[in-house]
């Protein structure tokens, strides 16, 4: 007994085109070796791809539902003596590059939705790689892959701008620093029609002062196949939560706690900065809700000049304490105006 390659797609004998299509598409995508790790995974996927092969060609298809397996690629015992309609002889085996036929189906795309993906740290920098895959072929290896058709230059479109997030806390801001990213990404062989995977590292210099949502970007760095425009790679700058300061453009916010005896008879508060140091701030005055004091110069840079910095905004956190003893109650009744 053959294969049933509508079994293998979980189609109905007679299922129209667009179901063979449709269930390709989610068969692929269900076990393509880079995304499931299964065992059999790899051989599951070119049994689909094989399947999807004989279903979408009519003349195939035909003589599949009419002799099965063994009659489409020839078989002695297969029904007909091995021979395709009206007596002709026929004889199919599956010699295509399931991976190409899932490139060619998503027209070189990514069909997943993750993207990019964590790696491991694989070169001596202080911030380790974001290792990614681009398309989803991550761990192609870099063999060609024959790609069956070649569309007119002329007429390909580039494909829409990939955009990830690249965090930086607020010590790199300050002082600028280099962050590398790791690719994977699809390029054209020199016979412009098979594709190759290449490894890249991707350099940023993040200068002094960038502010978040300032976007890197890197033109035509996503997949390249004979049918698009690789897609250009976009990074956005995205603050890191800080333990002690929060970021609003060029100035930084801390968040400085008084008792509420500090905040009505006076205090010294250590105000730390974002190099270090602790500068002491005397105050004097009451110190009511929401109340403020800025210390010029101690922000971070300007991103256009960025010689000069912003301030360094200490906003005040009262702690109201939690239970009066009566006597205490009485004393500040007598005290404190009405």
């Amino acid at each position: 007994m053959g294969k049933d390659y509508y079994k293998v797609l979980g189609l109905a004998r007679g299922a129209a085109e667009e179901d063979i299509k449709k269930a390709y598409r989610k068969q692929a995508l269900k076990y393509h070796p880079d995304k499931n790790k299964d065992p059999g995974a790899e051989d599951r996927f070119k049994e689909i791809a094989e399947a999807y092969d004989v279903l979408s060609d009519p003349k195939k298809r035909e003589i599949f539902d009419k002799y099965g397996e063994e009659g489409l690629k020839g078989s002695p015992g297969g029904g007909g003596g091995g021979g395709g309609p009206n007596g002709q002889s026929f004889s199919y085996s599956f010699h295509g590059d399931p991976h190409a036929m899932f490139t060619e189906f998503f027209g070189g795309r990514n069909p997943f939705d993750n993207f990019f993906s964590r790696g491991e740290d694989d070169m001596d920098t202080e911030d380790p790689f974001a290792s990614f895959g681009m398309g989803g072929f991550g761990n192609m290896g870099g063999f060609p892959r024959a790609v069956p058709h070649r569309q007119d230059p002329r007429s390909r479109k580039q494909d829409p701008p990939v955009v990830r997030e690249l965090a930086v806390s607020l010590e790199e801001v300050l002082t600028g620093c280099t962050k590398k990213m790791k690719i994977s990404h699809q390029r054209l062989c020199p016979d412009g029609r098979s594709v190759r995977c290449e490894d890249k590292i991707l350099t940023i210099q993040v200068k002094k002062g960038w502010k978040e949502g300032t976007k890197i970007t890197f033109p035509r760095e996503g997949d390249e196949t004979p049918t698009n425009i690789p897609a250009d790679i976009v990074f956005v700058l995205k603050d890191k939560p800080h333990p002690v300061f929060r970021r609003e453009a060029s100035d930084v916010i801390y968040p400085a706690k008084i008792s509420l005896r500090e905040a009505l008879c006076g205090c010294s508060v250590n105000i730390p900065t974002m190099d270090g140091r602790t500068l002491p701030l005397t105050l004097k005055d009451i110190v009511r809700p929401g109340t403020k004091r800025r210390i010029a110069g101690e922000g971070l840079p300007l991103p256009k000049s960025p010689d000069q910095r912003g301030d360094l905004m200490v906003e005040f956190e009262i702690r109201f304490p939690e239970r009066l003893p009566p006597a205490s109650r009485e004393v500040l009744e007598r005290v404190l105006p009405a």
